[in-house]
C-alpha cells in the first residue's frame, strides 16, 4: 500500500537520470536551447517543464539549506531567486507562446514534409525502375545482336557480345528470371559457336587436302619455269664466254633476276583456320585446338603418304609427290602466319616422317622399274620437288640421295635400251656407204657429229666413207648423253661432269663397242660387211671427241677444258683396238673363204707322172676370190687396211701351202707336184705384184710388197726345187735364202720327198745324172737334219 507513494516520492525527488543530466547542464551554465528544441521536436515539452520544476524544487531545498547556513546570504539569494522566478514565469509565458506559434507553423510544414518524402520515394522507385529497364534493354539488345551474329555466321562478334554480357551485365541484371535465363544460355551459345567453327574448320581441312595437289603442282610448275629460265640464261652465258674466248668479239650479257613472291603465286585461303584458331583462343581452349589441328593434319599426312595400289607408280607419282609438296607448303604458311598454332618441332617431326616414308617408297619403286624413261621422269619430278620444298626451308638431301643411289640402276636400264637401239641400227644397216644428196643430209649425218674429214663443204651427191650405222649410233649416244645428264643434274652433287663422262665411256666401251665387235665376229657376216664395219670404227672413234664436248656442254663445263689430250675418253683407245680386231676379223673371213678353194691335199696330185702346162683349177678360184676381195676392200678400206688384209690373205695361202706338205694325208710327193705348186705360186705372186702396184700401195709401202707375204711358201718350193738342197744345212746360206723356213718343218717335209713318180719309182733306168745328184743332196740334207734333231 505504501510502495506507490514511495515511488512517486522518488520521482518527485528528481532521482531520474534525465533530471541529473539537466541539473548538470544548469549547474555548468550550458545553453539549454538545444535541449528545449529537442523536447519540442519530440513533442514532450511538459516533461521538460516538469523536470525544470523538479530541479527548481530541488534547488529551493538546497537554497533553504544554504540559507540556514548563510541566512543573510540566503535572504539575498531568495530575493534574487524571486526575481529569477518572475523572469522564469515570463520565460515560460514566452515559451508557451512560441510553442503555440511553432505548432501552428510546424503542422503545415510536417504535412508538406510528408508529401515531399512520399514524392522522393516515388521518384526513387521510378528512377530504379528506369535503370532496371535500361539495363534489361541493353542486355536484351546485346542478345539480339548476338543472335544476329550467330545467324550470319559472325561467330567472333557473337562471342565478343557474349563475353560483354557475361563480364559487364550478367551480375547487374535486376530481373532474376532474365539473369538466370541468360546465365544458362551463355555456355550453350559458346558450345554452339565452338561446334559451328569446328564444323567449318573440318570442311576447310577437307578442302585444303583436296587442294594440296593443285598447290603442289603449281609450286613445282613454277620451279620448273624458273629452272628453264636459269638454263636458258646459263646457255646464253656459255655462248658469250665461248665467243670471247674464240676472239669473235666482246659480248656483253646481263643477269636478270626476277623476284617472285611465292605467296602471291600460291593462293590458298587460310581464313577458316585463322578464325577457328582465334575463336578457340577466345574460348580459352587454344591448346585443345592446337592438338586437334595437329592430330587431324597428321592423319591426313599419313593417308597422303600411302601410295595407290590401283594404278602403277609411273602414273601416280606426280599426284603423290605434288600432294606432299602442297601439304608442306600449307604447313609452312601456317607455321609462319598462325601465331603459334604449329611449332617448328611439330613441322620438323612431320617432315622427318615424310622423308623416311618417301625414301622407302622411292627405293622400292625404283627397284621395280624396268624403264629408264620412267625412272628419268620420276627423278626429274623429284628434283623439282626438292627445289620447291628447299625454298620453304625443308631439308631434302635425303630424298635427293635416293636419286644419286639409283643412278647406276638408271644407267643400267639406259644401257640396255641403248644396246637394243644400237643393235637394231647395226642389224638394219645396209653396210653400203651413205649417199647424201643435199647439204641438210650432210649437216645432220656428218657435221652434227664432227665426222667430216675436211672443213670444205663437198659437192653433192656426196658419198660418205661410212655406212648409216655410224650417224644412227651417234644419234643414240647423243640421246644417251642428254638422258644421262638430265638424270645426274639437279641432284645432291652439283659437279656431275665426271659421272657423266664415266657413264659415257662405259656406254661406248661396254655397249657400242661390244655390239660392233660382236657383229663383225658373228657367224654369217659377209666379208664386205665386215670391211664396212671396220671402216666405220675410226669414225666412231672420231665421234668420241664430239660426245665428250657435248657432255661438257650439257654439264655447263667450258668446252675448252675437255679439248686437252689428257681429257679424252678411254673409249678412243678401245675403238682403236677394235679397229685392228675388225681388220683381223676381215682377214679371217677372207681366209675362211680361201679355205673353200685351198683344199690342196685333194686338188694336187702329189705323185704326178707328168706336169700340167696350165695352172691348177683351184688356183684360178683362189685368184678370182682374191681379186674380188681386193676390189671390195679398195672401195671400202683405206690403203693401210687394204695392205693388212692383202698381206693376211696371202700369208694364209702361204701357210696353207706349207701345211699341205706337212699334212698327214700327204704321205709323199715328188718333184712334179713341187713344180705344179711352183706354177700356181708364180701365178699368185704375179697377181700380188700387180695388185700391189695397181692399188697404189707401192707408193705408200716402198720397201714392202704383197709378195713378201708368200715368202715361206716360196722358199720351201725353192728348196724342194733346188739342185743342192743340202745347202739348207749351211747357216749362212739358210739365213740368206731360207730364213723364213722352220728347220723342223723342213725336216718333216723332205722326209716325204721322193724323186720319181709311182710308176717308175725305184727304176734305175730312168734316172739321169742330174736327178741322181739332187737325190744325193736331198739325202744328205735329210741326214744332217736328222743328226741335228
Amino acid at each position: 500500500m505504501d510502495s506507490k507513494p514511495k515511488k512517486r516520492g522518488a520521482m518527485e525527488n528528481g532521482d531520474t537520470g534525465e533530471d541529473s543530466v539537466l541539473a548538470t547542464l544548469i549547474g555548468n551554465g550550458d545553453d539549454l536551447g538545444p535541449l528545449v528544441r529537442h523536447a519540442f521536436e519530440m513533442g514532450r515539452p511538459e516533461a521538460l517543464v516538469h523536470q525544470l520544476k523538479h530541479i527548481l524544487k530541488k534547488k529551493e531545498a538546497e537554497i533553504e539549506e544554504l540559507c540556514k547556513t548563510h541566512y543573510e546570504e540566503f535572504i539575498l539569494a531568495v530575493d534574487e531567486l524571486r526575481g529569477v522566478l518572475v523572469d522564469a514565469e515570463g520565460l515560460k509565458s514566452d515559451l508557451s507562446s512560441d510553442n503555440f506559434k511553432l505548432q501552428e507553423v510546424g503542422s503545415a510544414l510536417l504535412v508538406k514534409l510528408e508529401e515531399l518524402l512520399e514524392s522522393f520515394s516515388i521518384k526513387k522507385n521510378v528512377s530504379e525502375a528506369i535503370n532496371m529497364s535500361k539495363i534489361c534493354y541493353e542486355v536484351l539488345e546485346l542478345c539480339v545482336k548476338c543472335n544476329t551474329h550467330l545467324s550470319e555466321g559472325q561467330f567472333f562478334l557473337a562471342l565478343k557480345t557474349v563475353d560483354l554480357i557475361d563480364t559487364n551485365y550478367l551480375q547487374n541484371i535486376p530481373v532474376n528470371a532474365i539473369k538466370i535465363m541468360i546465365g544458362k544460355n551463355i555456355p550453350i551459345i559458346k558450345a554452339h559457336i565452338e561446334k559451328k567453327v569446328t564444323a567449318d574448320f573440318n570442311e576447310w581441312l577437307l578442302h585444303i587436302r583436296s587442294s594440296a595437289k593443285d598447290i603442289g603442282q603449281t609450286a613445282i610448275g613454277h620451279a620448273a619455269s624458273v629452272r628453264q629460265r636459269d638454263e636458258e640464261m646459263l646457255e646464253r652465258q656459255r655462248k658469250a664466254e665461248e665467243l670471247n674466248v674464240s676472239g669473235l668479239g666482246d659480248v656483253v650479257y646481263s643477269l636478270d633476276v626476277e623476284e617472285v613472291d611465292e605467296d602471291s603465286v600460291l593462293k590458298f585461303d587460310l581464313t577458316p583456320l585463322y578464325r577457328a584458331s582465334h575463336i578457340h583462343s577466345c574460348l580459352g581452349i587454344q591448346e585443345q585446338f592446337r592438338r586437334y589441328y595437329y592430330k587431324n593434319r597428321l592423319l591426313q599426312l599419313n593417308s597422303d603418304l600411302q601410295i595407290s595400289s590401283s594404278q602403277p607408280f609411273v602414273e601416280s607419282y606426280q599426284t603423290y609427290l605434288a600432294q606432299i609438296a602442297g601439304y608442306f607448303i600449307v604447313e609452312d604458311r601456317v607455321l609462319r602466319t598462325s601465331g603459334g598454332l604449329l611449332s617448328a618441332d611439330q613441322v620438323e617431326t612431320m617432315w622427318e616422317t615424310t622423308v623416311a616414308k618417301v625414301v622407302s617408297v622411292l627405293e622400292e619403286q625404283f627397284s621395280h622399274m624396268d624403264s629408264a624413261t620412267h625412272l628419268l621422269l620420276v627423278k626429274d619430278y623429284i628434283a623439282l620437288l626438292g627445289v620447291t620444298l628447299r625454298q620453304y626451308g625443308y631439308e631434302v638431301s635425303s630424298i635427293l640421295e635416293v636419286l644419286d643411289n639409283s643412278r647406276d640402276k638408271y644407267h643400267e636400264l639406259l644401257f640396255e635400251e641403248c644396246r637394243q637401239q644400237i643393235s637394231n641400227a647395226v642389224s638394219n644397216d645396209s653396210y653400203n656407204k651413205m649417199v647424201m644428196k643435199k647439204d641438210s643430209d650432210y649437216e645432220n649425218n656428218v657435221l652434227a657429229f664432227h665426222l667430216q674429214t675436211s672443213d670444205v663443204m663437198p659437192a653433192f651427191p656426196y658419198i660418205a666413207p661410212f655406212s648409216s650405222m655410224v650417224p644412227d649410233c651417234c644419234r643414240i649416244v647423243r640421246s644417251f648423253i642428254k638422258s644421262s645428264v638430265d638424270y645426274l643434274s639437279f641432284g645432291v652433287n652439283s659437279n656431275f661432269y665426271d659421272a657423266a663422262r664415266k657413264y659415257l665411256d662405259k656406254l661406248l666401251i661396254d655397249v657400242l663397242n661390244e655390239v660392233v665387235v660382236t657383229t663383225f665376229q658373228s657367224d654369217g657376216i659377209a666379208v664386205s660387211q665386215a670391211m664396212q664395219i671396220a671402216e666405220n670404227i675410226p669414225f666412231l672413234e672420231r665421234s668420241c671427241d664430239f660426245f665428250l664436248q657435248h657432255a661438257a656442254h650439257l654439264c655447263g663445263i667450258p668446252v675448252r677444258s675437255v679439248e686437252r689430250p689428257q681429257a679424252s675418253l678411254t673409249a678412243k683407245e678401245v675403238f682403236k683396238t677394235s679397229r685392228h680386231a675388225a681388220y683381223l676379223a676381215v682377214v679371217n673371213l677372207v681366209n675362211s673363204k680361201l679355205d673353200e678353194f685351198l683344199a690342196l691335199t685333194e686338188n694336187i696330185n702329189w705323185t704326178a707322172e707328168e706336169i700340167s702346162e696350165n695352172n691348177s683349177e683351184y688356183m684360178n678360184e683362189v685368184v678370182f676370190c682374191l681379186d674380188t676381195v681386193f676390189s671390195t676392200a679398195l672401195q671400202i678400206l683405206p690403203l693401210d687396211a687394204l695392205y693388212t688384209v692383202g698381206c693376211g690373205a696371202l700369208e694364209h695361202i702361204s701357210n696353207s701351202i706349207v701345211a699341205a706338205f706337212l699334212s698327214d694325208s700327204v704321205k709323199r710327193f715328188n718333184a712334179n707336184a713341187v713344180m705344179v705348186i711352183n706354177q700356181d705360186l708364180q701365178k699368185l705372186e704375179s697377181f700380188a705384184d700387180e695388185r700391189f702396184h695397181s692399188t697404189g700401195l707401192s707408193e705408200v709401202y716402198e720397201e714392202g710388197s704383197f709378195r713378201s707375204s708368200l715368202i715361206e711358201a716360196r722358199q720351201l718350193i725353192n728348196l724342194l726345187s733346188s739342185s743342192q738342197p743340202e745347202n739348207f744345212a749351211d747357216l749362212v746360206i739358210r739365213e740368206k735364202s731360207y730364213n723364213a723356213l722352220d728347220r723342223k718343218k723342213v725336216a718333216s717335209i723332205v722326209e716325204k720327198f721322193k724323186d720319181s713318180a709311182d710308176g717308175i719309182f725305184g727304176s734305175l733306168s730312168t734316172r739321169n745324172t742330174k736327178t741322181s745328184s739332187r737325190k744325193k743332196s736331198m739325202d744328205m740334207l735329210k741326214k744332217r737334219l736328222k743328226d741335228f734333231n
